[in-house]
């Protein structure tokens, strides 16, 4: 029996131990270029070709070259697509489907969880004005810049009512969130309208429309998905929404939001602030004016989920786990096109490759 040829088309596993577990169960791997750190990645044409004739496609972000259709009938017997992060808007997934093929993700609470303890991070330093307290200090004999004060998130005794958090997706990193910041006693607003009642009444959010949350909230944080419904959802007519003393937190898709609307809305103060851990195009241009507003802005390149003994690790594992079930003929345990697993087992179910 030939060797299952499995293509990783972004490796993100310096230790190797993953592509060590798929030699080790007869394998053959072929290696891409790109990876984590550097995302250019190959052509189409030469994905292509690397695809040819493989039974897994496996691998981290890659957004410079995407896994296209073209790339994916490169391989009549191609089982399935394995992605060791959350999001697969690289990977075009109607395609898959209608060609019968798995995509699989890695939710992983390392990746997840990650990112929502990030974005708080990422309110309290803009709001708390950390970095300028620290460099006032460092650069000047002062003591105390009166004009460094920082926001009280929280509500208290006296009357205070706290902050206004705008969440904008309930999924697990919304939903860790708003558990996380529930203590502060804060007035938390929620948009997803796929998400039951239930849910916001469980994480003590009130579920209001988009336009509701824009306009009362002083943060504004996304947790969503990128799909065509989410592509620029937050564009000029949204920023106008917003209070000129708000802050926009984005650690989910960098076109989720249009960059070029943040920029003006930045530069003619009709939000206070941004924070960006994602953009439209990686790596961030060298001239882009984001790398150029000073403490407006806090930027982060894409790693928001990258901490010590967690960050894709995890996910490797998970999806590697995943390409094996499925060269065995079986269903993995995070299949994301799910409507596609009837059809997929039809052509593959109980037709083991290893």
């Amino acid at each position: 029996m030939a060797k299952a040829k499995v293509f990783v088309f972004a490796p993100s596993d310096p230790s190797g131990e993953s592509h060590r577990t798929l030699e080790g169960q007869g394998c053959e791997l072929i290696m891409g270029k790109a990876n984590w750190d550097t995302p250019q990645g190959e052509t189409e044409l030469a994905m292509a070709k690397m695809a040819d004739g493989c039974d897994a496609l496996v691998g981290t972000s890659i957004r410079s070259t995407p896994i296209t259709q073209k790339i994916m009938q490169g391989s009549k017997n191609l089982r399935i697509v394995a992605k060791y992060t959350i999001g697969v808007d690289d990977v075009d997934v109607e395609a898959a489907t209608e060609l019968g093929i798995l995509v699989t993700h890695a939710p992983t609470e390392s990746n997840w969880g990650g990112v929502a303890e990030g974005t708080i991070t990422a309110m309290l330093t803009l709001l708390k004005k950390v970095r300028e307290r620290d460099r006032y200090l460092k650069s000047t004999d002062g003591w105390r810049d009166m004009e460094l004060q920082g926001t009280y998130f929280g509500s208290r005794a006296d009357g205070y009512p706290g902050i206004t958090l705008g969440i904008i997706g309930l999924g697990r990193i919304g939903s860790r969130i708003a558990k996380l910041m529930r203590p502060w006693g804060m007035r938390m607003l929620c948009c997803d309208p796929y998400v039951p009642d239930a849910k916001f009444a469980e994480y003590g959010v009130q579920r209001v429309d988009l336009a509701t949350l824009l306009r009362e909230s002083d943060v504004v944080t996304l947790h969503v998905v990128l799909t065509k419904e989410t592509r620029h959802m937050i564009s000029a007519a949204q920023f106008a929404l917003m209070k000129p003393t708000a802050i926009l937190v984005n650690t989910s898709r960098g076109f989720c939001v249009d960059e070029k609307a943040l920029i003006e809305a930045l530069q003619k103060n009709r939000i206070a602030g941004a924070a960006c851990d994602v953009f439209e195009h990686e790596p961030l241009a060298a001239d882009s004016p984001l790398r150029k507003m000073g403490d407006k802005v806090l930027i982060s390149p894409h790693m928001v989920s990258s901490n010590i003994g967690s960050g894709l690790k995890p996910g490797v594992a998970w999806a590697t786990r995943s390409v094996i079930s499925a060269l065995r003929g079986e269903v993995p345990d995070n299949v994301y096109n799910k409507e596609v697993i009837p059809q997929w087992q039809s052509r593959f179910g109980g037709k083991s490759m290893l």
